[in-house]
């Protein structure tokens, strides 16, 4: 364990175990603090991000740095990170502060200038978001606000909505959902259980292909199997 302690100099090997028990570290702490922090970047987000980075890069650079006090320090960082999110759903106050409202920047048509400037946007950028959300002009936009996650929430004025089958008093068909059940030749047992189904069943609905293999196939809400590509064989010489 000397690659953990301080020295003077360190073999390829240490620099080696010293880089794996830092990622491996960095994974716990990034499970720990949970999808939102690697979705998302808020404030609060941002901060840990920057911090983890710093503790963490200065052990791997420098062999005179012991490993100890990166390891400690950043799961004493994650236990604050926890305790902040903890704090912003429990207090009003915490909550505004880490997670602020989001600022309307366009209504019924209408730029608010001010609050663009509140939210250190540029005309230019906001146009940018427009073009990504595919409005070409702002008077079309019932409703925009930039939400404390760095992304632009858009809503079109109702004439310039799609047409759903409700707005022609069509009849509509129920929703269904399809999600993967062989990935790579390999099935996704929780998908088959919540289905009530068996694995002979799967091998039964994608006959005659053998499941080993599919790279991929999915399930419907209708349990109906649709193979959508396979692993070629090997051509025979």
């Amino acid at each position: 364990m000397d690659f953990y302690k301080s020295q003077e100099s360190l073999t390829i090997l240490e620099w080696i175990l010293r880089s794996s028990v830092a990622f491996v570290c960095l994974i716990l702490a990034a499970k720990m603090m949970g999808q939102r922090s690697i979705s998302q970047l808020r404030l609060l987000d941002f901060i840990i991000a920057l911090t983890l980075g710093n503790i963490v890069a200065h052990p791997l650079s420098d062999e005179q740095l012991g490993l100890a006090g990166s390891v400690t320090t950043t799961f004493s960082v994650v236990l604050l990170y926890i305790a902040a999110i903890w704090l912003s759903l429990k207090i009003p106050l915490f909550k505004h502060f880490f997670d602020p409202a989001a600022i309307p920047l366009i209504e019924n048509g209408k730029l608010n200038y001010r609050n663009l400037a509140k939210a250190k946007l540029t005309i230019d950028f906001l146009y940018a978001e427009l073009r990504i959300a595919s409005v070409e002009d702002i008077s079309k936009v019932a409703f925009a606000a930039w939400e404390p996650g760095g992304n632009l929430s858009v809503f079109l004025d109702t004439p310039y909505q799609p047409a759903t089958p409700a707005d022609l008093s069509l009849p509509g068909q129920p929703f269904n959902l399809t999600r993967p059940i062989i990935t790579d030749g390999h099935t996704i047992h929780a998908l088959l259980r919540e289905l009530g189904k068996d694995r002979a069943w799967l091998a039964s609905a994608i006959r005659p292909l053998e499941i080993s293999s599919v790279i991929l196939a999915t399930v419907d809400s209708k349990h109906t199997v649709q193979v959508h590509a396979v692993r070629e064989r090997a051509s025979q010489p």
